[in-house]
C-alpha cells in the first residue's frame, strides 16, 4: 500500500464502525483533502489501513453513495462525487469568453480570492504546503526555460491551486477548484499568447516566485499584495495584447482596401 494512503486513512474505533468510517471520509471531503473526482482506495486497502472489516467499509461506502458524496464506477472504483460541479454552463462559458467585461469580472474575482488565499496561506501553511509550493516554483522555472507551454500551463494551474489548498479554508478549496478548471482550459484568455508578449513570460515567473517566497516566509501582507499584483499584471498585459490585435486588424483591412484600389 502506498505511504500516501497510509498517511491519509488511519485506524478507527469499533464503537460504531461504519459511522466512524463515514465521519472520517466526510472530514477529508470537507477539508478539501478529497476533491471532486478523487478516487478512493479499494475496500481492501481501506479496511487494512483503518483496521476494520471489509463489510463495514462496504456499508460505509454504500451510505456515502446514498448521500451523494461518492459515486461508484463499476470496474473502476469509488470516487468523490462532483459536489461543486461546473462553475458555469458551456453556454455561459462561451458567452464570457466573447465579452471583455465578463473577462474582467473573472479576473476581478480571482484577484480578491487569490489575494485572500495567499494571505491565509502565509499564516497557515504547513511544512508540506511550503515544500509543495517550492517544488512547483522549480517546475515553473524548468518549464519556462524549456519553453514548454503545456508544462508551464499545468504547473501554473497547480501553483495557484496549491496556494488555495495551503489556505486551509475548505469552502475556498472547493469553489476555486472549478475556477482553475476553466484556467486549465484557457477559457478566458490564452496564456500562451500572454507569454508571447516580449518579457511577459519572465515577469510572470518572477511574480510566481514573489508570491511563493512571501508565503514560505510567512509574510501574509506581502503575499496578499504579490498575488493581487500578479492578477493586475495579467489584466494589463491582456489589454495591451488585445489593443495590439485590434491595431493589426485595422492595418490589415486598410492594406486590403488599398490593394483593391491599385
Amino acid at each position: 500500500m502506498p505511504d500516501s494512503v497510509k498517511n491519509l486513512f488511519g485506524p478507527v474505533g469499533h464503537e460504531s464502525v461504519a459511522d466512524t468510517i463515514i465521519h472520517h471520509i466526510e472530514e477529508l471531503i470537507v477539508s478539501g483533502v478529497l476533491k471532486d473526482g478523487t478516487r478512493l482506495p479499494s475496500e481492501r486497502a481501506l479496511a487494512e489501513e483503518m483496521k476494520v472489516s471489509r463489510p463495514k467499509v462496504r456499508e460505509a461506502l454504500k451510505r456515502l453513495e446514498d448521500d451523494g458524496l461518492i459515486i461508484v464506477r463499476h470496474g473502476e472504483g469509488n470516487f468523490v462525487a462532483p459536489l461543486i460541479g461546473s462553475a458555469m454552463s458551456p453556454a455561459l462559458v462561451n458567452l464570457y469568453a466573447r465579452h471583455v467585461t465578463a473577462f474582467e469580472d473573472y479576473l476581478e474575482f480571482r484577484r480578491e480570492q487569490e489575494s485572500f488565499a495567499a494571505m491565509l496561506a502565509a499564516e497557515r501553511a504547513t511544512t508540506e504546503d511550503r515544500e509543495a509550493l517550492a517544488d512547483l516554483v522549480n517546475q515553473l522555472e524548468a518549464a519556462h526555460e524549456a519553453e514548454d507551454a503545456d508544462a508551464s500551463r499545468d504547473a501554473d494551474v497547480r501553483f495557484h491551486a496549491t496556494i488555495v489548498d495551503a489556505s486551509h479554508n475548505s469552502l475556498m478549496v472547493h469553489t476555486m477548484a472549478a475556477i482553475y478548471q476553466l484556467m486549465a482550459r484557457n477559457v478566458f484568455y490564452n496564456r500562451d499568447f500572454l507569454r508571447a508578449i516580449d518579457g511577459t513570460g519572465d515577469m510572470l515567473l518572477q511574480q510566481h516566485k514573489d508570491i511563493a517566497n512571501a508565503i514560505i516566509a510567512g509574510q501574509s501582507e506581502k503575499a496578499s499584495d504579490a498575488a493581487a499584483d500578479h492578477i493586475d499584471f495579467v489584466a494589463r498585459s491582456f489589454r495591451v495584447g488585445r489593443a495590439q490585435d485590434r491595431r493589426e486588424t485595422v492595418s490589415r483591412r486598410r492594406k486590403a482596401l488599398l490593394d483593391m484600389r491599385t
